[in-house]
């Protein structure tokens, strides 16, 4: 699995963090960022569900494979 977090969209609101806080947490600035090895969102199954909690769309997961 493949996690790309738009940064320059990202407003900071947190719910990926909350939806999935294994692969999910925040900057000191508050945005988005992949918790430090689970780039690859370590089998959580709630990264897709993180992914739609974003209000502005700034989380892309897709399949590793393509």
């Amino acid at each position: 699995m493949h996690i790309d977090i738009d940064k320059d969209v990202c407003i900071g609101a947190g719910q990926c963090a909350l939806a999935a806080p294994g692969v999910f947490t925040q900057d000191d600035d508050g945005y988005s960022m992949l918790v430090p090895g689970h780039e690859d969102g370590g089998g959580d199954p709630m990264v897709r569900a993180a992914a739609r909690a974003c209000p502005v769309s700034a989380i892309t997961v897709r399949d590793s494979t393509g």
